[in-house]
């Protein structure tokens, strides 16, 4: 499976945030989008995923050599801000998204079994959501996904919001998974796309292209990284 983004197009007023963006992702890899706050990062997601419509461009994605438009149920988009159901308990939501799921996740879910293996407390796991942390929520909506396996996986900024231990245990469990998906998760930390990627893609002005992971720990190569993105937008 591939994703395939064709001139991406999408500017807000005046201001050209995606400028005929293209790039290829593939299945099996793990992708570190990278850029400042504001490069339009979360604006390429939402365009691709149908919650913005672009001004121009095609996403399309090819499975054994046959193309189409990427649907609704390809995608699974982990928010930087979660969206969940504040009155439920988690335990409460991951069943309620299991039963409203149950025709498009392919084995049998025990429910407590998926919250060990990310190590969330049993008290933790039955506390309304509206008293989880950021960290908490963003751990339950991964924990969703994760679940339900859609075959390209988006990550807003997925672990700026967990402790040490927390984050490590993601990265973990993201690298576990990579085989069956195109995952593309946004940051604008390098180490941590050093760390957990296959291929680090720049969005800079509008465009999107591959850094030479070859070249990371060249002080050289981050420096001009650093001057590139420091003529970037700064604020979302």
């Amino acid at each position: 499976m591939t994703l395939k983004i064709t001139n991406l197009t999408k500017t807000f007023d005046e201001h050209i945030v995606l400028d005929s963006a293209d790039y290829m992702f593939e299945k099996g890899k793990i992708y570190g989008l990278l850029g400042r706050n504001g490069a339009g990062k979360t604006t390429m997601f939402n365009c691709i995923t149908g919650n913005l419509m672009p001004d121009g461009g095609t996403v399309v994605v090819e499975v054994n050599g046959e193309s189409r438009s990427a649907e609704f149920d390809d995608i699974g988009y982990v928010f930087t801000q979660p969206h969940l159901p504040e009155f439920m308990t988690g335990f409460e939501f991951i069943k309620f998204f299991v039963d409203v799921n149950k025709d498009k996740i392919k084995e049998p879910v025990n429910i407590d079994q998926v919250f060990e293996m990310i190590e969330f407390s049993y008290e933790d796991r039955h506390k309304l959501i509206r008293d989880y942390s950021h960290g908490m929520q963003n751990k339950l909506q991964i924990l969703a996904f994760l679940i339900l396996r859609p075959p390209i996986l988006f990550l807003d900024e997925p672990l700026t919001s967990f402790d040490v231990i927390a984050a490590l245990q993601m990265k973990n469990l993201i690298k576990s998974i990579k085989n069956e998906h195109i995952i593309i998760f946004s940051t604008h930390i390098m180490e941590l796309a050093k760390d957990l990627c296959d291929e680090v893609v720049i969005l800079h002005k509008g465009k999107l292209s591959a850094l030479d992971l070859g070249r990371m720990d060249d002080k050289n190569f981050e420096q001009q990284i650093f001057d590139m993105l420091s003529e970037g937008p700064k604020d979302d």
